[in-house]
């Protein structure tokens, strides 16, 4: 079979659709060189099938063809920079909220802060001595002793919003992530609808891209994506792809399927000073806890809750106790509820205590709500469960390790509140054991009366807590009781400087200006036993050490992998980017080509003319 006299035109005519379409997608990739997440598109160009025809050559060419329109884009580099972005998400919100700690923490000439209040009280402490007697000096110490008071108070409200405001975001960042997965897989199935016909759906792999982009700063995420074949005939591909994504090695999207998290605030409170509601996340079609701090968690979920609930790893942890008694029924208003004892304590210190009244006691991975804990004079806690175990629980739970919220290595907001809390409680117990004296001798005001407690904590129902018990229970009046949201100079003696103690009963001589006890208070300021072994004026230092510390090793981790997404995206687009210079020559090029078709037909048109017109043929 021969070729028609007309034949090279069809082959003119193939080229000058073939380049058509490759100055069409290079006008698309030039249009959107500003588009985020758009991928370069190239148009791909094939030899159409040749022409068998009887000569000795057997078969001609029959022209060019463009068969695809299709992304550029290398899984590989993507699977990179996925894997970096968690660890910037990571340290970029924690530096965030670093910095502001170190804010809350500023005393300098625009903000006065602990240090500036403290030496002012033990100036004003220092003042007093000789002028006892004097209403004046009195009050201006007690006026900076609750200056110091509500300083403490005002850091646990700022550090309270803080966590509210961290609650808040953990609750967008899980909406987020629904939302997410609830689009990725929704373009799951728009793109096999294309691409079952043979189709390239570009724009939409570029949108699922850039959502992956976004899930992978919140979380962790793997990424894969099969071939769809036949059951029967596994070779035979049926033109379709099962894109799977997976966060912290949990599935959250398959195919066309997706899963979504919940947030459901908590019924009861881990920390003494946390805010109330603070979110625990779940998957919704399990309602398995999604464990936010695991190892092999990263990306801004993860520092939301290691800003939130971080203790430094020193949350409540023991022991049941394997005794006759350690797991008891009692009865509580009348109803049965049982008791469980708990040995070997991780906190043993009243000032280090950071448990809620009532709260959650974790024991094999369940929870189980307490009403109230007592500790005993062995150094044992027992705690009053809200329900009564049955026979095998209190069988199996002989000997089990039981906590109090997760152990979370992070100096998160808890963790600060309890080093305020454990400051303030040696500082007042210290402060306020020298102003009762010795029960021998206790120490009087000015006007010979016995001295209560100087540094109180107030109680959300009205009163005062003055830490006259000496058994600790949830409830009793102990130092347990005294936090920074809640310490303050006692009512009577803000209202009565006279209350203040300067000398013990032994000492007191009307008009006489004695300061025993003033002497005594003064030494707290560099006394070795109220912070980490040091005096109370180191307190400041120690906690701007660690918030150092942490907001150092923040931005240095944050610069490395700031460093390595450059490095990587770099990569990234010198594939799957779009080059203006690059595109105005592939425009140039293409332009050319689309020329010399276009002259072939020029010129094979004069070709026939000559032969129609003046050959006859």
């Amino acid at each position: 079979m021969g070729t028609s006299q007309f034949f090279g035109l069809n082959i003119a005519g193939s080229a000058l659709a073939a380049f058509q379409s490759s100055v069409n997608t290079t006008a698309n990739n030039i249009s959107n060189v500003q588009t985020k997440g758009y991928s370069k598109q190239v148009t791909t160009l094939e030899t159409s099938e040749a022409l068998r025809v009887n000569a000795k050559y057997g078969t001609t060419g029959t022209g060019v063809a463009a068969i695809a329109v299709t992304q550029l884009r290398d899984f590989y580099y993507d699977t990179k920079y996925w894997n970096n972005n968690a660890g910037l998400g990571l340290y970029e919100t924690r530096l965030y909220y670093m910095e502001q700690m170190q804010m809350y923490l500023r005393d300098d000439d625009t903000e006065q802060g602990f240090a500036t209040l403290l030496k002012t009280m033990f100036n004003d402490m220092d003042s007093l001595k000789g002028h006892t007697g004097d209403e004046n000096y009195r009050k201006q110490f007690i006026g900076s002793a609750q200056s110091l008071a509500v300083y403490f108070n005002g850091m646990s409200s700022s550090l309270s919003d803080l966590q509210l405001t961290i609650n808040s975001e953990v609750k967008a960042t899980v909406d987020s992530i629904n939302a997410i997965s609830q689009k990725i897989a929704l373009i799951n199935k728009q793109i096999n609808q294309i691409e079952v016909r043979g189709g390239y759906a570009n724009e939409l792999r570029d949108e699922r891209a850039l959502l992956v982009d976004q899930l992978s700063v919140m979380a962790p995420v793997e990424v894969s994506e099969t071939p769809i074949t036949n059951s029967n005939y596994p070779d035979m591909y049926l033109g379709m792809n099962n894109y799977s994504v997976k966060i912290a090695g949990q599935s959250l999207v398959n195919g066309n399927d997706y899963r979504t998290l919940t947030c459901t605030p908590r019924t009861q409170k881990v920390n003494q000073t946390d805010i109330e509601g603070l979110y625990e996340v779940t998957w919704s079609d399990t309602g398995m806890k999604f464990n936010a701090t695991s190892g092999s968690m990263s990306g801004t979920l993860k520092a939301l809750f290691e800003m939130r609930d971080g203790n430094n790893g020193e949350n409540f942890r023991g022991k049941i106790g394997t005794e006759a008694g350690s797991i008891q029924d009692v009865q509580v208003n009348g109803r049965p509820v049982t008791q469980i004892t708990v040995k070997d304590p991780s906190i043993t210190e009243i000032q280090k205590l950071t448990i809620a009244e009532e709260g959650l006691l974790t024991i094999r991975d369940d929870d189980y709500e307490y009403s109230d804990f007592t500790v005993n004079d062995d150094g044992s806690y027992t705690f009053t469960l809200k329900m009564q175990l049955n026979s095998v629980q209190k069988s199996k739970f002989l000997g089990e390790n039981v906590a109090i919220g997760k152990s979370i290595e992070a100096m998160g907001i808890p963790y600060y509140q309890a080093q305020m809390n454990e400051f303030l409680r040696n500082f007042a117990k210290g402060f306020n054991d020298i102003q009762r004296g010795d029960p021998a001798d206790p120490g009087v005001d000015a006007d010979g009366n016995p001295m209560g407690s100087f540094f109180v904590g107030k109680r959300a129902t009205g009163g005062e807590y003055d830490f006259t018990d000496t058994n600790l229970t949830s409830t009793s009046n102990t130092y347990y009781q005294l936090t920074a949201a809640n310490i303050t100079v006692a009512a009577e003696t803000l209202n009565n400087p006279r209350r203040l103690a300067a000398v013990t009963e032994s000492e007191y001589t009307d008009g006489t200006d004695k300061y025993t006890l003033i002497e005594e208070s003064l030494k707290m300021e560099s006394k070795t036993t109220m912070y980490r072994g040091g005096g109370s004026d180191d307190f400041l230092q120690c906690l701007l050490s660690d918030v150092a510390v942490d907001t150092q090793e923040s931005k240095l981790f944050y610069q490395n992998y700031s460093n390595i997404e450059m490095s990587i995206n770099l990569q990234r687009q010198s594939i799957s980017g779009v080059d203006e210079d690059e595109e105005a020559l592939e425009l140039v090029k293409f332009q050319n080509a689309y020329n010399l078709a276009s002259k072939m037909i020029s010129v094979m048109a004069e070709m026939y003319d000559r032969l129609i017109l003046e050959t006859g043929v």
